[in-house]
């Protein structure tokens, strides 16, 4: 099977996609300001105790207490999904915390929707080699190693390499790895676990002690192994620091990294983009011509198979096992593609005999088998369901890249205007580098243009800086939200006048939306995504005004009221009655 490994690194932005033989298997996402927690150790107080639910709630310093479950107390184990877990017996959760209590905890399920973070106390340091237990004396090596005498000599080198009275588990990397390159990890985990230590003397509760790299160091120290046959990313200073940290972690690898050159934005070119919109959608069709379709629940997702237009050539048996076989392999990508957690129900099609569920479900199977993240497959129930249970650590793809639909009350999705600021920014970014010019003026959907502009200008300042030249943004209704239009190219003083849709003396009706944040004698309205600042215009909140257009800027406008809201409707009412 061949891997690889495709990053995308715009502004505000990294998502990286792993690919088995050219389809899209795993996509990762990371964005600024969208902080990750999971890995991260913190010194927390300890809030109620339930023992009730064999559970208390900790407070980490975030907006939710975080869920410490009893047998998150007495679980012992690797954080990489799919490696052996221990337990040890303890007493009763009323017996090992007490409300106001000091605890170093290790967050293992971000907060999702309503639910708050769940957390352990058994804890877990990550390197390229070896993952380091402090609290546990323990060796182990992970079970993606499948060669035996292989598994026999890294089981042997841990133990030998093993601190005293602490745990060592040997990741899949280590695999074919030397002695010494297993004592280097040891030894800088050694050093992390030491200085958390010290931190835990001093710091206040609550705090952050550790913190987990970000998505970039994450994949190369995590994914980036001997069986993938090459990274591909494409912007030059991230390529540098992948080659930088691959001197640290695995020089041997370095010959596999390639920057992109294309023309063609690098997750079109490789057909990712399709894949992710594909991923989104709720049905997903077979190339047999069989279909899927996907509900999604905050703790259940449904899988249901349907033979759509396949209509088979041989027999209703064959043709009802041939979808389903289908079907299983492609529910194990879309499982790990859509980043499906909890408990998963898939409806295959009735099938007569016992031998042909056992094919299906050791093609779902094998499907599964790559997917770092714990899964099991639990087997047909007793209405012909197939049950499977696979661990939720962060948001699905539907979580990430979708908010709920105001005009349904939540019951469909519709694309974030974060995911569309952010697909806009890949446009502009493909635009300058074919346009060379001082400056453009482009187009966008009003929201779309308000959220690349910013407050003050700053997130349209910074695309300025990082593209090397000048860049007007004009909100425009009839523009779709997906879309970004060149309206004008040249020198930064010709565009300067075009990119504003008001001008200083005019006198224009406008609605306002809301009091200024600083100044909320002030009242804010917009013109196609730009800002009027309306002085003396925050009692008349929800109310349409005149008002004369005193200065404008850049990214906003100041505004004198001339007529206050009643008058306006009063003219309406008349024009209408006219």
């Amino acid at each position: 099977m061949d891997k690889e490994i495709v990053m995308n690194v715009s502004p505000g932005e990294i998502r990286v996609a792993v690919l088995e033989d050219g389809r899209v298997v795993e996509l990762a996402c990371e964005r600024e300001g969208m902080e990750r927690h999971v890995g991260n150790i913190y010194k927390g107080g300890v809030g109620n105790v339930l023992p009730g639910m064999d559970a208390a709630f900790v407070d980490l310093g975030l907006e939710r207490n975080a869920f410490l479950y009893v047998d998150d107390i007495r679980r012992i184990g690797s954080p990489e999904p799919g490696e052996e877990e221990f337990e040890i017996p303890r007493p009763s959760i009323r017996d090992m915390l007490k409300e106001g209590q000091e605890i170093v905890v290790q967050m293992i399920k971000e907060p999702i929707g309503t639910k708050g973070a769940r957390v352990t106390t058994a804890l877990t340091l990550p390197g390229r080699y070896l993952v380091l237990m402090p609290t546990v004396d323990y060796t182990g090596v992970s079970r993606r190693i499948e060669d035996e005498a292989e598994r026999q000599r890294l089981r042997h080198l841990a133990a030998k390499l093993k601190p005293a009275r602490m745990g060592l588990i040997v990741r899949p990397a280590a695999e074919g790895a030397e002695e010494a390159e297993l004592a280097a990890d040891r030894d800088f985990l050694l050093k992390l676990w030491r200085k958390i230590q010290r931190k835990v003397k001093s710091a206040p509760v609550p705090s952050v002690l550790y913190r987990d790299y970000d998505l970039l160091y994450r994949v190369i120290r995590d994914h980036f192994t001997r069986e993938v046959s090459r990274l591909v990313i494409d912007l030059p200073a991230a390529y540098e620091r992948v080659l930088d940290m691959l001197n640290t972690l695995a020089p041997h690898l370095k010959g596999r990294v390639e920057l992109y050159r294309g023309e063609r934005p690098l997750f079109e070119a490789y057909g990712i983009e399709t894949e992710i919109q594909e991923a989104l959608r709720s049905r997903v069709w077979l190339a047999c011509g069989a279909y899927l379709v996907f509900d999604e629940t905050e703790a259940l997702t449904v899988i249901d198979v349907n033979t759509g237009k396949f209509t088979g050539s041989t027999s209703l048996e064959d043709t009802v096992l041939r979808t389903n076989l289908e079907a299983a392999a492609e529910i194990g990508r879309q499982i790990r593609l859509r980043n499906l957690g909890g408990i998963i129900i898939v409806d295959f099609i009735d099938m007569e005999t016992e031998e042909e569920r056992n094919r299906v479900l050791a093609a779902l199977e094998a499907a599964l088998r790559p997917d770092k993240r714990k899964t099991k497959v639990l087997g047909f129930t007793s209405l012909g369901l197939v049950e499977i249970t696979r661990k939720k650590v962060h948001q699905s793809l539907t979580e990430l890249l979708m908010d709920d639909c105001p005009h349904c009350e939540g019951t469909g999705k519709v694309i974030s205007l974060t995911t569309l600021a952010m697909a806009a920014i890949r446009k502009i970014q493909q635009i300058c580098r074919r346009e060379e010019v001082e400056a453009l003026l482009l187009g966008l959907h009003p929201s779309v243009a308000a959220l690349l502009i910013g407050q003050g200008g700053a997130n349209l300042s910074r695309l300025e800086e990082e593209f090397g030249r000048s860049i007007f943004i004009r909100g425009q209704e009839d523009i779709p939200p997906k879309e970004v239009r060149v309206l004008g190219r040249g020198t930064r003083g010709e565009l300067a006048a075009l990119a504003l849709p008001v001008k200083e003396g005019e006198i224009r009706a406008l609605e306002i939306l809301e009091r200024h944040a600083a100044n909320p004698e002030n009242g804010i309205a917009r013109i196609e995504g730009y800002v009027i600042d309306v002085e003396g215009g925050g009692r008349f909140t929800g109310q349409r005004i005149k008002a004369e257009i005193v200065r404008t800027f850049r990214t906003y406008a100041k505004a004198r009221v001339v007529e206050p809201g009643h008058e306006v409707e009063k003219e309406k009412e008349e024009a209408v009655e006219g």
